[in-house]
């Protein structure tokens, strides 16, 4: 599997899949610099009079809930509808489940949606499977990533949607198959958005790969050593998104292969 993650990375590189980003406003800048590191496209647009056209050119749709409001609301709907008639790949990261009934509410709604990928952190993916036994702290996980397992199991059953558990290892899982990515930094938690920049690059994956365990892998991967990677060049937070954008752009497969952590089941 391995190699076909490097491989996955090259057709982001090539095909420049262009991603239409419905995200917030912390991360806006981030995750669109994240994007065209890759090689991928990214559209930042939540207007009600253009999202059906804009869901339509573009290859994949990221919804973000960060900053939830109203609009944005109804831009998200709209839009992981459309993608959902026109068979587009979705991911959707619920900042912040669990935290309060109106993120809940609107999430609710967005599953019902059947998104191609659920990207969180294990409080958040625990909440969205109503198993929340830890607590949601702003937008930080309480809890470990393992400890969510269950309930992304559950989640895939319900919905189809390829699950993502981020944390000191990221978990991807789909039906019987398991993936363990063992890489990044703790510097990483430092910096407001990486985990939002994960899922705009899982929308470009999904974009060009058709097995879609294997794009939330690649793209986890890819963020990870990224991460990992830069924070040996870095001094501290700031310096360490100079450097992971950088890595982001001119990682080698040798980089890849040497340093990747991953276990699949």
């Amino acid at each position: 599997m391995e190699h076909n993650l490097w491989n996955h990375v090259l057709q982001v590189r090539a095909q420049s899949p262009l991603v239409h980003n419905i995200t917030n406003y912390v991360v806006m800048n981030n995750t669109a610099n994240a994007l065209l590191a890759v090689g991928a496209s990214p559209i930042m647009a939540h207007a009600h009079a253009e999202i059906d056209e804009m869901v339509g050119i573009c290859q994949s749709l990221v919804v973000n809930i960060g900053t939830l409001d109203e609009y944005w609301v109804k831009a998200m709907l709209q839009a992981s509808t459309k993608a959902a008639e026109l068979k587009k790949p979705f991911v959707i990261d619920p900042v912040g489940a669990g935290a309060t009934s109106f993120r809940n509410d609107t999430l609710s709604k967005l599953l019902a949606t059947r998104p191609t990928v659920i990207r969180g952190n294990a409080s958040e993916i625990m909440a969205l499977a109503k198993q929340n036994t830890a607590t949601t702290k702003g937008v930080d996980s309480t809890a470990e990533s393992d400890e969510a397992i269950g309930a992304a199991i559950d989640l895939h059953r319900q919905f189809g949607a390829v699950v993502c558990i981020s944390g000191q290892t990221d978990i991807v899982v789909s039906g019987d198959r398991r993936s363990y990515v063992k890489n990044g930094s703790g510097l990483m938690t430092k910096v407001t958005g990486l985990g939002c920049s994960a899922t705009a690059l899982i929308g470009a994956f999904i974009a060009v790969v058709d097995d879609k365990f294997e794009a939330v892998t690649a793209a986890m991967a890819l963020m990870g050593l990224a991460g990992e990677l830069a924070s040996k060049q870095a001094a501290g937070p700031g310096s360490l998104q100079m450097h992971l954008l950088d890595k982001l752009y001119n990682i080698t497969e040798e980089e890849f292969s040497a340093h990747l952590q991953l276990v699949v089941k």
